[in-house]
């Protein structure tokens, strides 16, 4: 004796088929990525991590080795070394003791000093007047980075040969 299980072979087809299309046919397809008209003054331009702390800076001792992200470090580039932040992500740092403002982009680890929130490479360090003394207390903010939307479906038409 054989049990039927289940839905027929083609029902399953249809109802799979349905469940796809449906997906792609959603009213707001197409609209990913775009802010609201709530969003394009407000929470777009808010920081995303707001952290206050002691930075230090690295140079001479680490150029041209490879950084946590597989970068060749450059202490002259505007990057910088923090625990968390994801690797890529930009980050402004402001020097609180002079007001000087850098950006920079997070492509390492650390730092390794007990109470120091971010390791600025030597040129961000410059930009924020802070060499002389090796560390300053600053503000660490990044802001909301957009996702490349996909250009599937998208492509350019070859030339004509």
């Amino acid at each position: 004796m054989v049990l039927r299980t289940g839905l027929p072979r083609f029902q399953c087809a249809v109802l799979i088929g349905a469940l796809v299309f449906s997906g792609c046919n959603s009213e707001h397809s197409g609209e990913q990525g775009k802010p609201t008209p709530q969003e394009k003054g407000s929470a777009a331009s808010k920081p995303i991590h707001k952290e206050v702390g002691e930075a230090s800076w690295y140079g001479p001792g680490f150029q041209g080795q490879e950084t946590a992200n597989g970068e060749t470090y450059d202490q002259k580039g505007m990057t910088a070394a923090h625990p968390s932040l994801p690797m890529g992500s930009k980050a402004e740092v402001t020097n609180l003791e002079n007001g000087k403002k850098v950006e920079v982009t997070i492509n390492d680890r650390g730092p390794y000093a007990k109470d120091r929130a971010i390791d600025l490479s030597s040129g961000a360090a410059n930009k924020l007047d802070m060499k002389k003394d090796g560390t300053a207390q600053v503000k660490i903010e990044t802001k909301p980075t957009r996702k490349k939307r996909s250009r599937a479906g998208h492509a350019k038409p070859a030339l004509a040969r």
